[in-house]
């Protein structure tokens, strides 16, 4: 992939940034960065502290923004794999339901054939008495 090289503005500097990724990706990590460090510019004091200071404060951010959203994805991941265990559970307990409601229409019928051969036995069997 061609690399590709753009200028992006981060805390009112400007700056040469080159990366395999798209230009929009590029500015969009840029525009990140520039927004986090007008978070720590508003709250204070940051400004005055050495620039090392501020890189590792920015860093630090960066790495909270990182962490927080790792843990929120792995929270979601326990949660799609539980809604998959209950969704496999449902699908078991939907075939067993199946299975069972099959057999209880056989036996349905079957009763039905039997009702039927009672009430044959019991006309055949009106009609024998009412023959004597």
């Amino acid at each position: 992939m061609a690399k590709n090289t753009i200028e992006v503005v981060i805390n009112k500097k400007v700056y040469s940034l080159s990366g395999a990724e798209s230009e929009e990706y590029l500015q969009q990590l840029a525009r990140y960065i520039d927004q986090k460090t007008r978070e720590l510019v508003r709250s204070g004091g940051y400004d005055r502290l050495p620039q090392d200071y501020q890189n590792l404060l920015l860093a630090i951010n960066l790495a909270d923004d990182y962490f927080k959203c790792k843990d929120e994805l792995e929270m979601m991941d326990r949660e799609a794999a539980q809604r998959e265990r209950q969704l496999y559970e449902i699908k078991h307990e939907m075939i067993d339901a199946k299975i069972q409601a099959e057999s209880l229409g056989k036996m349905v019928a079957e009763y039905k054939k039997l009702v039927q051969q009672l009430q044959k036995e019991v006309i055949r069997l009106e009609q024998r008495k009412d023959d004597e």
